[in-house]
């Protein structure tokens, strides 16, 4: 945004320190002729012990010496209160130079102002916190992308190929062609559909009403039974009135992750999962847990990133397109709630959602 010169910062608090200096003395010299020489007679005065001057001979000897005092205020006035205002603004001109090499692209940069605190260092301290989140955020949006463009660009490749090989042998079957190209086709709108999903959760783009987490999560489970069934995962729910305060679909969505999520990574034939709601002082909870693998608990923070897939990736017609726990995180920090993943001492994982409560209804 361009802007029209003016005067700079400093040099308005120069002329304010030497403005209230100057102020400061006139006041001064009115008290003097307020409080001292309006009692001296105008005129000299002849006594028998000498000549005593009168009030204009004080005014005439003490004028010109006011001036000049004056006058050396006004110049130490301005002088001091440059340098003052120059080592106070120090840390503004630092932040300042350090906003545009961020500016710049530098995200790496930071301000690390030195001292005690004070107004500048916290504004400092501050800038450089959100620096680290900004920087942070940046990376995973990079990574982010170039992962969703790897995962995008695989279905398409493999769709790519399927064409190929089927006009070079044109005798092949077409059926069996179709159903791969349909299941290809469908795990790409899956990955479409988990982005938008994704997106729509970070950007908190959406209505919030009541809703209660213990009937997501019974439609969870209603709607996941067949696939827990066919893995031979037995599905067991605990639940309790848990109200809160969110988008219905959104937290479906999360509920629908975690329980598919923990019936896919889970023991083959001798699995099962447990699903329960409660509510707290505040919060309600959703908890999640399955038996599994033994995961290593430098894994377990690592599984909520993006195309993250555990220990390995798993093959089948419900394998998922590597975001679910990340969606999991998104919409959970949508809802200004909390996401705890631990691994079990017996194998598997338990993830835990904190969310705040709804207020009762009689406090609505």
């Amino acid at each position: 945004m361009d802007r029209e010169p003016g005067l700079s910062v400093r040099l308005k608090l120069a002329l304010s320190y030497a403005g209230f200096l100057i102020l400061a003395v006139v006041l001064l010299l009115a008290v003097v002729w307020a409080f001292l020489l309006r009692y001296v007679p105008a005129d000299a005065i002849n006594t028998i012990e000498g000549f005593v001057p009168g009030r204009d001979d004080l005014v005439r000897a003490f004028a010109p010496a006011a001036v000049w005092a004056v006058l050396f205020l006004l110049v130490f006035g301005l002088l001091g209160g440059w340098i003052l205002a120059g080592r106070m603004l120090a840390p503004l001109i630092r932040i300042t130079t350090a906003t545009r090499k961020i500016a710049n692209g530098s995200l790496s940069h930071r301000i690390r102002l030195p001292g005690r605190r004070d107004e500048f260092r916290e504004l400092a301290d501050a800038f450089d916190a959100m620096l680290d989140q900004l920087e942070a955020h940046v990376a995973e949006q990079r990574r982010f992308a170039a992962n969703a463009s790897h995962e995008l660009r695989t279905p398409l490749a493999t769709t790519q190929a399927l064409l190929d090989v089927a006009r070079n042998d044109p005798d092949r079957d077409v059926g069996v062609l179709l159903e791969r190209l349909r299941a290809v086709n469908t795990r790409a709108i899956d990955l479409t559909e988990a982005l938008l999903v994704l997106s729509r959760a970070d950007q908190r783009s959406f209505t919030r009403e009541r809703v209660d987490l213990s009937l997501l999560a019974e439609e969870a489970t209603e709607t996941l039974l067949h696939l827990a069934e066919k893995r031979g995962v037995t599905l067991t729910t605990s639940v309790e009135v848990t109200p809160a305060i969110g988008s219905p679909a959104l937290l479906l969505q999360m509920t629908t992750n975690l329980v598919h999520n923990a019936i896919i990574h889970n023991l083959p034939e001798a699995g099962t999962v447990w699903v329960s709601t409660a509510a707290r002082r505040g919060s309600v909870t959703l908890i999640v847990e399955n038996t599994g693998e033994q995961l290593a608990p430098g894994l377990v923070p690592t599984l909520t990133e993006p195309f993250q897939r555990g220990t390995e990736r798993v093959h089948g017609d419900h394998a998922g397109v590597g975001l679910g726990l990340a969606i999991v995180t998104s919409i959970t920090r949508a809802h200004d709630g909390t996401l705890t993943l631990s691994p079990r001492a017996a194998g598997g994982l338990r993830v835990e959602v904190d969310l705040p409560a709804a207020p009762s209804r009689t406090d609505t």
